[in-house]
């Protein structure tokens, strides 16, 4: 498990990382890994909607498992961190 500080850590890591990669507003490439039985995609896509994403799925050589790509416009690094964040709610959800 792992402890709130270290999440804490992460995310400014992360956010100062996405300070110094792109300009803001940007495109940003999310990648995620879900369970083919799980109906997470369909969910992560309802969470991205109002950003007008570009989805790229693709299905494990042996249907276990679906990569979901988003591009998508953010407004800042904190708005990736906080979309990473509520996925990170879903269990079973990976992200890359």
């Amino acid at each position: 498990m792992v402890s709130d500080n270290n999440k804490e850590d992460f995310y400014s890591r992360l956010e100062d990382q996405l300070v110094l990669s792109q300009n803001w507003p940007g495109i940003y490439l999310f990648k995620f890994i879900v369970k083919s039985s799980s109906d997470h995609v369909e969910t992560i896509k309802t969470y991205f909607k109002k950003n007008d994403p570009i989805f790229k799925i693709k299905n494990s050589s042996k249907n276990n498992f679906v990569s979901l790509s988003v591009n998508v416009v953010m407004e800042s690094p904190k708005s990736v961190i906080l979309m990473y964040q509520k996925i990170g709610l879903l269990e079973g959800v990976i992200a890359l």
